[in-house]
């Protein structure tokens, strides 16, 4: 399974030249609350290279020059009050996103705290300057404030870390059409122009018969090897034929995303129009188990999704295609699912391979994963394209919901289901969600803090709503 690759941080501390002119030795006091910040930081999954401590206008731009193509964030940490007008220039030219945290070296600065600890513990004032620039020349930025001493500051800042890997991900990405998009959907269709120049994201379609040929070119023991796999990790309850069409068509669909080198892919189930060519059965299989190695996925042509799906997984460890499909207005529930995609790493359990019926009879029985989805908490994140060739972001913060076995119908074993609990009534959060422009296709992201992941789509530059 995935697992998100360690955010890589630039932290860049701020000082006063002034101070080292008047009172050389009294930069030495901050080197243990550094120091801190450090450990913090990488304590929480961060690859953190601390630039040397800035001052004026060259040491700034030294040390962003270093950390320009080397970091997914630049974290800006004020020892001190720093002018600045000092740091401005440089931070606004770069294209990083950037975090300001905004912390001291001690917690408490009550009446009863010793004179001397004005100098250790003044730097918020700087974050005031800095921050009041930035948005002077608008240039975006995050901040998460609060004490050294509170987990939850640094936490806030490594899901900000998470969120800007995820950025870099998305941005130049490669996606892979197989087929064209589903007639007449159109709320994710986007001209591929556009989203080049949005995004410098590129989309390649191919025909079936590409996928025919890759998948005639499949060896009978690299079959044979990938259904001993399956039976490790899954239980596969289907029979021999279809499996073996099923992983044939798969492994043809691996290489040719590997060989083109691309983070996301979609396939339109309805270009699957003959049972007897080699791409003779929809690969479902495949595709779970693609989100689950990391690349993105969405239905029906959708690469626009399927790049969200990659890097989100890229930034937060694990993301699935999915769509809400029905309401639970009773029990204030929403039913996800979708024919037969879902990322295996959402799984309590071992996942079930099952038989699933061709959708129109033109291709054949296929291959499909399902399971009860891990309990626990997850952002619901939506990627949505506006007038004027705009986009937005549109995250919630949801529960997974356990499933009950004494209550499930025995045909939903074989059907793709997970059942999510938004904070908002049911009904008030889908008229929100299509106030927001919401899409029919999105991604469901567990464990992952929505603060965090609304602000991926502020790094990204585009409109960000959060459904609380």
């Amino acid at each position: 399974m995935m697992t998100a690759r360690q955010p890589r941080i630039g932290l860049v501390p701020f000082y006063l030249k002034l101070y080292d002119d008047l009172m050389p030795a009294r930069r030495a006091g901050f080197q243990p609350f550094l120091e801190r910040v450090v450990a913090e930081l990488t304590g929480r999954g961060l690859d953190v290279t601390c630039a040397p401590v800035c001052r004026i206008a060259s040491e700034f731009g030294e040390a962003m020059s270093r950390l320009e193509n080397q970091v997914d964030l630049v974290i800006t940490l004020h020892l001190a009050y720093s002018p600045s007008l000092e740091a401005l220039d440089v931070f606004r030219k770069s294209r990083l996103p950037l975090l300001l945290l905004d912390t001291t070296p001690h917690a408490d600065f009550g009446m009863d705290v010793p004179a001397d600890r004005i100098m250790l513990n003044h730097g918020v004032h700087g974050v005031m300057d800095f921050a009041s620039m930035l948005n002077r020349v608008r240039r975006p930025f995050e901040i998460v404030a609060g004490s050294v001493d509170a987990p939850a500051t640094f936490d806030r800042a490594a899901g900000m870390a998470r969120a800007a890997a995820a950025v870099q991900r998305f941005r130049g990405m490669k996606t892979l059409r197989i087929g064209q998009a589903f007639r007449g959907m159109g709320d994710f269709s986007v001209d591929p122009a556009v989203l080049l120049a949005s995004f410098n994201l590129s989309v390649d379609e191919i025909g079936m018969e590409a996928l025919d040929q890759a998948a005639a070119a499949v060896a009978d023991g690299e079959v044979d090897d990938e259904i001993r796999r399956d039976r490790q990790r899954f239980d596969c309850q289907l029979d021999e034929a279809t499996h073996r069409d099923a992983t044939r068509v798969g492994l043809g669909l691996r290489r040719l995303v590997a060989d083109g080198g691309y983070g996301a892919f979609s396939v339109n189930f309805q270009s699957f129009d003959r049972p007897d060519r080699p791409a003779c059965a929809m690969p479902f299989l495949e595709i779970s188990k693609s989100m689950a190695r990391g690349l993105g996925y969405g239905g029906e042509g959708d690469v626009l999704t399927a790049a969200l799906v990659a890097a989100l997984s890229h930034g937060f460890g694990a993301a699935s295609f999915t769509e809400i499909f029905c309401a639970d207005w009773s029990g204030d529930t929403l039913f996800l699912s979708h024919m037969g995609e879902i990322n295996p790493a959402l799984a309590q359990g071992r996942p079930h391979v099952f038989a699933k019926k061709a959708f129109d009879t033109r291709s054949r029985d296929t291959a499909a994963l399902t399971f009860a989805a891990r309990p626990g908490p997850a952002t619901f994140v939506n990627l949505t394209p506006g007038p004027d060739d705009t986009f937005t972001l549109v995250s919630a913060p949801v529960e997974i919901l356990a499933e009950n076995a004494d209550r499930l119908d025995p045909a939903m074993r074989d059907t793709v289901r997970v059942w999510i609990r938004p904070r908002q009534p049911v009904a008030r959060f889908l008229e929100a969600y299509s106030r927001a422009g919401g899409t029919h296709h999105s991604a469901l992201v567990p464990g992952a803090d929505a603060a965090s992941v609304a602000a991926f789509g502020r790094m990204l530059g585009i409109g960000s709503v959060a459904l609380e």
